[in-house]
């Protein structure tokens, strides 16, 4: 049976590429097999990947034991934690493109058989999912498993906490000494941060997709079963090439729709809708932001995950995990059972396979709350849309006075300097995908309300995102953005501002006429950049409302 390998290495005019294989070790009966590339994120700049070189060996263990030949590359990565609240935050969604152009390249010049992509973190998974789904070829994910929480003095402890804990020490609230401890002991070693923030919401929606193997979303990064996990992907990727199972048939509309259910089910970061859009655009599958809203009003979320809530991903696994919160929704018949995913059975299949352990995933018919954790706000402030996590909200409506923002690092300096105000809507523009450019995430600024006791006082609204982590009444996406000459350009200080989370409702006490006559004096902002990647990609970034993809 013809391989799609055969172009670098069978007949005489494949002499040369045949020497170069053997020059990296390779025998004829290696060079004979399907070849299948590990595309592997690890480094030793970001915790969720400083393991994945023992997970990449697993998965090459795997291949060898089916009969592939597995060669290895790598591609970037950046941990949005320490690119928090600098100018380096503006990397993290630009990496999603290169991550996804760079693996598209190297893939379509070494025609692998097959793709076993090893990946972890925010921007990582999503860009190399997107480029799964361009190559096309029998691929399968897994992904590095969640960090474990810290523990101090009895208390569980994850990566939110330290954020937060710098807005306590300002306020008076705690002392040095406590601060250090928490550093200390947040993060206890590898893998993607304990909460249900972007990189582990991105895991479990890629096995909800049905791109990874059952349990691959939530198997902690350093449990010896996400090592046999990957020995089983190795292995099941050489079925996937027998049978000719690719991305574009996993990741469908159906497929997609069963992502979004689960991710509004447990609390999943906001950063969900920029990355699933963005995969859905690779797909070819129309994919709009109300479709979010659509599901979250009729999905119950059955899962108070971290950070809202108190539950981190370990006991999301102990529970079950993915497969057992989809089969909880399925009784409602909230999950298409259709879809076929790497097993090569249904997604169904996979559901019906599934224990439901304790109470950690609540019933259908005792949810923590009858309805989803996303809503899709619209409005004269952003009437292409914007949106807000729902889960842990003490309040569904706002109202008060803007305090504006051109950019973080002014908000994050009020803050420090106590200028925000209970009642205050803070304002923070020309964060978005161009204006940014790259739409920097917020959580150094909202991490510190919350820790200074105001995170349920205030609200916040921005053309920019936000992390996982965060929550409260906090509205990212605002769309069109500030550079782009939306309404939000407009708001001054003192503005009013209305939020109604039941009516999906986004406004500025301000006439048209008024939002107008003050657009028609707004001047588009310099580009911060004028040449390199951060120029390219402020010209040719979309809206947020459209998945922030390249046109």
């Amino acid at each position: 049976m013809p391989m799609r390998s055969d172009v670098i290495k069978k007949g005489v005019q494949k002499t040369p590429h045949r020497a170069l294989l053997k020059a990296l070790g390779l025998v004829d009966e290696e060079i004979a097999r399907p070849i299948v590339g590990v595309v592997n994120s690890w480094n030793e700049i970001i915790p969720g990947h400083v393991h994945l070189n023992r997970v990449a060996e697993a998965v090459k263990a795997g291949v060898r034991m089916a009969g592939g030949t597995p060669l290895e590359f790598n591609t970037i990565g950046i941990c949005d934690g320490i690119a928090m609240g600098h100018e380096g935050m503006r990397s993290p969604l630009v990496s999603r493109e290169i991550i996804a152009d760079s693996v598209e390249v190297v893939a379509n010049a070494y025609a692998f058989d097959g793709l076993v992509f090893v990946c972890s973190c925010d921007k990582i998974e999503p860009g190399m999912v997107m480029a799964a789904l361009r190559v096309d070829v029998p691929s399968i994910f897994v992904t590095g498993g969640p960090m474990l929480c810290g523990v101090h003095k009895g208390k569980r402890l994850s990566l939110d906490m330290t954020f937060e804990s710098i807005g306590a020490y300002l306020n008076g609230k705690m002392g040095e000494d406590e601060l250090r401890e928490i550093e200390e002991f947040s993060c206890p070693g590898p893998g993607s941060c304990a909460g249900m923030y972007t990189a582990n919401t991105l895991a479990c929606l890629i096995e909800a997709m049905g791109l990874s193997l059952p349990g691959s979303g939530t198997v902690p990064a350093v449990d010896a079963r996400r090592l046999r996990l990957a020995k089983y992907a190795g292995m099941k990727v050489m079925d996937l090439i027998k049978e000719g199972i690719t991305p574009t048939k996993i990741v469908t509309e159906a497929s997609l729709r069963n992502a979004i259910t689960v991710d509004v089910s447990m609390g999943g970061s906001t950063n969900a809708i920029l990355h699933l859009m963005a995969i859905a655009n690779e797909a070819g599958v129309p994919l709009k932001l109300d479709t979010f809203d659509e599901i979250s009003r009729r999905t119950p979320q059955l899962v108070s995950m971290m950070p809202a809530g108190d539950v981190p991903m370990e006991d999301l696994d102990r529970a079950g995990g993915v497969m057992a919160l989809m089969k909880q929704l399925s009784q409602l018949g909230l999950i298409d059972q259709r879809p076929i995913t790497v097993t090569g059975d249904s997604i169904g299949k996979s559901i019906e396979r599934a224990l439901v352990i304790g109470s950690t995933i609540r019933s259908v018919t005792d949810p923590v709350r009858p309805t989803g954790t996303l809503a899709v706000l619209r409005g004269n402030l952003a009437p292409d849309g914007a949106v807000i996590k729902t889960a842990g909200l003490k309040r569904a409506k706002f109202e008060g006075p803007a305090i504006v923002f051109d950019r973080e690092e002014d908000g994050i300096a009020a803050a420090t300097e106590g200028r925000i105000a209970e009642g205050t809507a803070v304002i923070i523009r020309y964060e978005g995908p161009k204006g940014g450019p790259g739409m920097r995430e917020m959580l150094q600024l909202t991490s510190m309300l919350v820790g200074m006791g105001i995170g349920e006082k205030v609200a916040m609204i921005t053309d920019g995102r936000f992390s996982g982590a965060t929550h409260g009444m906090m509205i990212g996406h605002a769309s069109p953005e500030a550079a782009e000459g939306g309404p939000i350009a407009a708001v001054r200080d003192g503005d009013i501002v209305r939020i109604d989370l039941e009516r999906r409702i986004l406004e500025v006490g301000l006439s048209e006429e008024e939002i107008r006559s003050r657009l028609a004096r707004w001047k588009p902002p310099e580009p911060k950049y004028k040449k390199g990647a951060f120029y390219r990609y402020s010209r040719m970034v979309t809206s947020a409302s459209t998945g922030a993809v390249l046109r």
